[in-house]
């Protein structure tokens, strides 16, 4: 009786606020789930969704090259000249999108990850599907994989909640290993070419690509990039004698066109990622929209290449050993971080456009690396989506992702167990 007698009590304000705190405190376990089921949708479904988009585009162009009964597209010259656009679009969109402060503050460790650690990774890789194929022209497919995907990487961040220490590494990571990668792939694909057996459907290498050429080709690239470095001045120079500034704008942005043409025609990539870092008219939602067009073409070429056939096995062997030299590499790179960071590193591989794009290139040289990269592609992708939304699924709470960096080796970046 005595607690019915409290009845009359309910209309008070100091009743409902109690009652209305108690309905709103559920226990613990019951809390937790939600936000764990609610943190794994959030983390898996951006990067399904592209890896989605990646596999109906390729069986668009599947669908395409099976009625029509194109084979052997990879041999010809528009093919080359698309396969080369749209890596120039991927490599100048990469290093364009680089901040270079924060590359600045974490200058060793960006330098130690592009430098030794894609060359690791590379090697690691290539040893992996020699050991398990016993193919030479293996060798070359492991450095096709071994860079992250900036423009992957900048969606996956997105719905992610590591730090933003984290996410500054692996951004200069994925942004600056695209144009080491593709230097890498080229000259790997020199160096393999004469242990493949001849093969018929091949194709000739781009220009400038061989090893008795890297002299020529890397005097050639600077050459264009010291152009492209003086047309950037001067036009700066120029803003102060023309009134419109749009004018100036324009005129960047034809002689970039110009000088990207040329890096197509010569095969002159390194010069085009080097222009990326300095050559920066405001482009930034168009060449978002270029590369994701850029994506969806060189997803629709490579099912145009896979009507040849799909190498599944080695397909997925490529994938795994990916992920697992990524995880080998990042180990050693990050082992000064706190280890929420350095989990966060581990699980940063995935590949995009230009896995694809170097896919197509090497296709000419190397038949059949389409058909296992593609499978490659997709094994990789999907785990890196799962992985990384039990990740956030179960990801401890930590310091607001939004505040900044310091830079590592820093006082200020603390080290845990």
């Amino acid at each position: 009786m005595p607690l019915r007698q409290a009845g009359p009590l309910r209309g008070t304000r100091g009743f409902t606020q109690t009652r209305f705190r108690r309905r709103q405190r559920p226990p613990r376990l019951t809390a937790d789930r939600p936000g764990r089921r609610a943190g794994l949708r959030e983390a898996v479904l951006p990067s399904l969704t592209r890896t989605g988009t990646f596999v109906l585009v390729a069986a668009l162009g599947w669908l395409l090259a099976e009625n029509r009964d194109w084979v052997g597209t990879y041999r010809s010259d528009v093919y080359l000249a698309l396969a080369g656009t749209l890596l120039a679009v991927g490599l100048y969109a990469s290093t364009y999108g680089i901040d270079l402060g924060a590359a600045r503050r974490n200058a060793r460790l960006v330098v130690l990850a592009v430098s030794g650690g894609v060359v690791v990774k590379a090697a690691l890789i290539s040893a992996a599907m020699y050991l398990a194929f016993q193919e030479p022209a293996y060798l070359v497919l492991g450095v096709a994989v071994a860079q992250i995907d900036p423009v992957s990487f900048a969606a996956a961040r997105l719905t992610s909640r590591m730090s933003a220490q984290a996410r500054t590494i692996l951004s200069a990571w994925a942004s600056f290993d695209d144009p080491i990668t593709v230097l890498l792939t080229v000259y790997a694909a020199a160096w393999v070419w004469p242990l493949v057996p001849a093969d018929p459907a091949a194709a000739p290498a781009p220009p400038h690509t061989g090893f008795e050429s890297f002299g020529l080709s890397l005097a050639q690239n600077l050459a264009l990039a010291a152009v492209a470095a003086l047309v950037w001045w001067g036009t700066e120079r120029l803003r102060r004698w023309v009134r419109s500034g749009r004018l100036v704008t324009a005129l960047q942005i034809v002689v970039l066109a110009g000088l990207a043409a040329f890096a197509v025609w010569q095969f002159l990539m390194l010069a085009l990622a080097v222009a990326g870092l300095f050559y920066r008219p405001p482009l930034g939602a168009v060449l978002d929209r270029l590369t994701q067009g850029a994506f969806l073409a060189a997803s629709f070429a490579l099912g145009l290449v896979l009507v040849g056939g799909i190498s599944s096995l080695a397909g997925v062997v490529l994938g795994l050993a990916a992920v697992g030299a990524h995880v080998v590499v990042a180990l050693v790179i990050g082992w000064r971080l706190p280890r929420s960071d350095r989990v966060d590193v581990l699980l940063g591989q995935q590949n995009g456009i230009t896995a694809i794009i170097l896919a197509l290139v090497l296709e000419r040289q190397f038949v059949g690396t389409v058909a296992v990269v593609g499978p490659a592609i997709l094994t990789i992708n999907v785990l890196h989506a799962l992985t990384n939304g039990l990740r956030e699924a179960y990801r401890r709470p930590g310091p607001a992702a939004d505040l900044p960096a310091p830079p590592l080796g820093s006082p200020l970046s603390p080290r845990q167990g």
